[in-house]
This record gives C-alpha cells, sequence and structure tokens, in this order.
C-alpha cells in the first residue's frame, strides 16, 4: 500500500497554459489561430482602431489563454503588436509569459512608472508585452479612467493591434469600462461549461453598453468523427469559430487549452 507522501505526490496537477510557442503544439491549432487572425482582421478592418479586448462570460472559460495566442499569432505576420494585461483582479499573462509582475499597467495607471518602464519589448518579435501589476484597489475605475482612455488612443498610433486580457463581464463590469476606447471585444466560450444563458447575458451587456461584439471563440472542443467533422459560421461581425484552442473553423486537437 503506498504512504501518504507518495498518495500526494501523485496528485493530479493543474494543467499546463498551453500557447503556439510550445514545440509539440498541434499543427491544427495553429492553423486554428491562424483562421481566427484573419477573421478578426477582417472585423477590425472597418474600426477606428485596432484596440480589441478579450474577455469570457463567466472565469475560467480560457480567455487569458487565448488573449496569448491571438497576441502570438498576430506578432508572427511582422504587425507590431502589444497585449496589455487588464485583469486588475486575477492576472495570468505575466505567468504565460514568465514574466516578472512588480510593475505593470496598474503602476503606470498609477502614475508611479512610466510606460518605457513598464513595457516587456520583443517577448518574441514583433510583440510587446505590459503585465498587470500590483493589484489595485479600483480596477474598474482605474480601466474606466480619461488617462486610460488617453493611453489606449496614444498607443494605437504606436502599434497595429493593442490586445487587452479583461476579467469576465457577468462576474465584475471591468471590461465594459472600456467600450468607447476600443473596436470590440472578443468573448471566449468553453466548451461543456459555458452555457448559453451566460453567454447571452455577456453579449447583452456589451450591447447595453453600446460596446461591439467582433466574435465569439469556443474553445476545448474535443472533436472526434469524421475527417470532415467541423462546423464554422460568420454573421455580420460576429465571426463564430469552434476549435479545442480557439480559432474559426472547429478542427483541432483535444483539450488544448484549458485554463483562462
Amino acid at each position: 500500500m503506498p504512504s501518504i507522501s507518495s498518495k500526494k505526490k501523485a496528485a493530479p496537477q493543474r494543467s499546463k497554459r498551453r500557447t503556439l510557442l510550445d514545440k509539440d503544439i498541434a499543427f491544427q491549432v495553429t492553423e486554428a489561430y491562424k483562421n481566427l487572425r484573419t477573421n478578426l482582421t477582417f472585423a477590425l478592418a472597418t474600426k477606428q482602431n485596432k484596440v480589441f479586448a478579450v474577455s469570457s462570460s463567466l472565469a475560467s472559460e480560457g480567455k487569458s489563454t487565448v488573449a496569448a495566442n491571438i497576441a502570438i499569432t498576430m506578432a508572427q505576420t511582422n504587425s507590431k503588436v502589444l497585449l496589455i494585461d487588464c485583469d486588475l483582479r486575477k492576472s495570468v499573462q505575466h505567468k504565460i509569459f514568465k514574466l516578472r509582475n512588480n510593475k505593470g499597467i496598474s503602476t503606470l495607471m498609477g502614475g508611479i512608472h512610466s510606460f518605457k518602464e513598464v513595457v516587456n519589448e520583443q517577448v518574441i518579435p514583433c510583440l510587446d508585452v505590459v503585465t498587470c501589476g500590483p493589484i489595485p484597489p479600483n480596477p474598474s475605475e482605474m480601466l474606466g479612467s480619461e488617462n486610460m482612455k488617453v493611453l489606449l488612443d496614444e498607443l494605437s498610433k504606436f502599434y497595429d493591434y493593442v490586445i487587452l486580457d479583461t476579467p469576465p463581464i457577468n462576474v465584475v463590469t471591468d471590461a465594459l469600462t472600456l467600450v468607447n476606447s476600443i473596436a470590440g471585444i472578443v468573448l471566449i466560450a468553453k466548451q461543456g461549461q459555458s452555457t448559453y444563458d451566460a453567454l447571452g447575458e455577456a453579449i447583452d451587456a456589451v450591447k447595453f453598453a453600446n460596446g461591439s461584439i467582433l466574435g465569439v471563440v469556443v474553445n476545448n472542443i474535443n472533436v472526434t468523427g469524421g475527417k470532415y467533422n467541423y462546423k464554422y459560421k460568420y454573421r455580420y461581425n460576429y465571426a463564430y469559430g469552434e476549435n479545442s484552442a480557439a480559432a474559426a473553423p472547429q478542427t483541432a486537437q483535444q483539450k488544448q487549452s484549458k485554463n483562462g
């Protein structure tokens, strides 16, 4: 009979957040993100700026992983991309990219540091990342401030795309405070966890705030069946995609991006 200590060692570990930088990432996942990139490019073509948020209806639906992978795949086209961790309650991007988080967007907005001091340049070629920094006491007010609006306006002149990783819409209002400063929001849903009601509530909240939904991405799909077992829909400026890692066509390996 195994000892207590050996049982503890055998306890299941939290799944790793997979990104396109992983050497063993499936080809289907890479292609799916390329399709998502194409859809977003078209969705943003008629917008005044190329600043957009990635969010979800509820927690643990994979939005941070998808945001990181969108940033990576856009940078791979030699577009100058900035990813900002605007989840000022439960930051993740510094863990995904293995960056220090002692300063970031919170200290920039707080007037403690300059943009030059908080930006992590060339995390990969063409991709800069600003982490969250210390958790502030007033996340919603900070993101909805005039200073944030001015910052995003200035950054949009320097970067081709600015991507904001924001908290779940049905949990806090942080993402909604940004709608007047951004082109729109990409919503992430998780197969087997997200519900139509929760997703519909998030979409209604964005519309009520006069925001735009750029697309809905369904991830964590366990694809089985025939070679061409996938579904793809495109409706107005809503790009609906289904893929295990998150993208437009439903073609991908099982459970590639499970964590937010």
